[in-house]
This record gives C-alpha cells, structure tokens and sequence, in this order.
C-alpha cells in the first residue's frame, strides 16, 4: 500500500508541475503578446508620423501654387461684396478657381 500512496504523491506533484508550467506559460504567453503590441504601435505611430509630414508638405505646395496665382482685386471686392463672403475667403476661393470670377461665384451657388 505504500506503493499505492507514493505513486498517488507521484500524481500529485506531477499534476502540480504541469500546472505550474502551463501557468508559467502562459505568463510568458503574456509578456510576447505586449512585446508584439509595442511593436505594432510604434510602427503605427511611425505610419501617422510619415502620413502627417506628407500632408503637411502636399500643404504648403497647395498654398505656393495658390499664391502664385494672380487675380484681380477687383474681382475679390465684387465677389465679398455681392455675395457677404470675407475678404480672405473670396480671395480664396477666387485663386482656387484659377483667377475665374465666373466660376468662383459659381462654386458658391451650387
């Protein structure tokens, strides 16, 4: 019978050492999973970091090729007058259209 309780003991702690190591496991399992998920951060934060200088640069071209753009004071002043637009906002609107009244006002009544 002594072999019957050592041999039970023997369960025990064999039980016990597969438990122990699946729990281990699984505390290891953890620690890789947050490894993986600081990687996968950082690598989406160094997507937006590049998609924010894209287009901030896409930006600044738009504002130098608005800029370039000539237009005719006048038609700034007719288009803020007559449709109650600000001043900066016909200017706009009036260098987006290329300088074309006809179709910046257009662009308003649509």
């Amino acid at each position: 019978m002594e072999d019957d309780g050592q041999e039970a003991e023997r369960s025990l702690d064999s039980k016990d050492l597969q438990q122990q190591s699946k729990a281990l496991d699984s505390l290891t399992d953890h620690v890789e999973d947050r490894q993986l998920d600081s990687k996968r951060v950082q690598q989406a934060m160094a997507y937006i970091a590049a998609t924010a200088d894209a287009d901030r640069n896409a930006q600044r071209l738009r504002e130098k090729e608005l800029a370039a753009v000539k237009i005719n004071p006048a038609d700034v002043d007719v288009i803020a007058s007559e449709l109650e637009l600000d001043r900066k906002v016909a200017e706009r609107t009036l260098r987006e259209h290329k300088g074309d009244a006809v179709a910046a006002i257009r662009s308003f009544l649509r």
